[in-house]
């Protein structure tokens, strides 16, 4: 976990999907990749580690991957 204050996503939905979420900040170039480093143990959801590709990350949740964390947050437009 980065001991800087983490970047935020702000998502327009009720949740993301951690392999979208991936993608979508440039962390993996697809779907694919994303996916296949969620099945390798290569990133944590709050705090804990999480191969669940398909896990829905909703405002308040953490990841992290590669020394740098992510925060989930509600859209303000």
């Amino acid at each position: 976990m980065s001991a800087d204050s983490p970047n935020t996503i702000s998502i327009h939905t009720e949740y993301i999907e951690l392999y979208q979420a991936l993608k979508l900040e440039g962390l993996a170039s697809s779907g694919g990749e994303a996916k296949q480093v969620i099945a390798n143990g290569l990133v944590e959801v709050n705090g804990s580690v999480d191969t669940r590709k398909r896990a829905k990350l909703r405002p308040g949740d953490v990841f992290s991957f590669q020394g740098e964390t992510y925060r989930i947050a509600p859209s303000t437009a």
